[in-house]
């Protein structure tokens, strides 16, 4: 088996020949530092540029959504926690996309950091097996961390294109 080779902000490409659960949580980890590298080296308005109307996507929205989503998948639905929301609110219900225009990138980026760790240790002991709960029904670590990885593949897909437009960086 191959070293894992450190890349940009991080990021390490996952290894060939992994266990399930190893394969599972580096390439969730690859993802959550792909997203990283997207946003290193811009000022908060660059962050908080939006896409192209009518979209309200922008780098610092899709940080803040991203930790409202690993809040949800693993203090709520894996650990079953009762934590509110961190930027949506009834009033807006997508206040981690449309409010960002006061936000403070670096509060942000901390918080989404703190989700990430919070979803580390939620996930730590458990089995690939072990369920939570999402809507009353049973749902699975395994199935959490596959969803991550897609929701993450997602958005950075839309991370290259903002950021190809900020400033024309690119790469994979």
């Amino acid at each position: 088996m191959s070293d894992p080779i450190p890349g940009p902000s991080g990021r390490v490409d996952p290894a060939f020949l992994l266990g399930e659960r190893e394969m599972l949580e580096a390439w969730l980890d690859f993802h959550r530092a792909t997203l990283r590298w997207k946003c290193d080296g811009l000022d908060a308005g660059q962050l908080t540029e939006r896409s192209v109307p009518p979209s309200t996507m922008s780098l610092l929205g899709l940080v803040r959504h991203m930790a409202e989503v690993e809040r949800n998948w693993f203090r709520r639905v894996l650990a079953g926690e009762d934590v509110p929301h961190i930027y949506c609110r009834d009033e807006h219900p997508d206040g981690d996309f449309d409010l960002v225009s006061e936000a403070d990138p670096t509060v942000d980026l901390a918080t989404w950091a703190g989700e990430i760790e919070a979803a580390r240790d939620r996930s730590a002991t458990r089995s690939l097996d072990d369920t939570g709960l999402r809507r009353g029904e049973p749902c699975s670590l395994r199935w959490i961390y596959v969803h991550m990885i897609e929701e993450y593949a997602r958005h950075n897909g839309h991370a290259d294109l903002l950021r190809e437009r900020i400033d024309g960086a690119t790469g994979d």
